[in-house]
């Protein structure tokens, strides 16, 4: 990680039925909000790996270049 790079946390809580579009693969993406209010568009591939028969719970953390692209999006907790 490098002092221009950009981290954002997400606490998510979204229930199975909320979450079946991602897990299909009907949709490309989705719309996070960070707990800093932030509005992140992310590839539904990167979320839809945390998704499980509960849904998508726990919190999250997002790093990304100066250039938008994604270092990493890992399950913080």
């Amino acid at each position: 990680m490098t002092n221009k790079d950009t981290i954002y946390f997400f606490t998510l809580n979204e229930p199975y039925s909320s979450c079946q579009a991602l897990y299909s693969g009907l949709v490309p993406h989705a719309v996070l909000t960070a707990e800093n209010g932030a509005r992140v568009q992310v590839p539904a591939g990167r979320v839809r790996q945390f998704i499980d028969s509960r849904g998508l719970c726990g919190r999250f953390r997002l790093i990304i270049t100066q250039e938008n692209k994604i270092k990493s999006f890992e399950r913080i907790r």
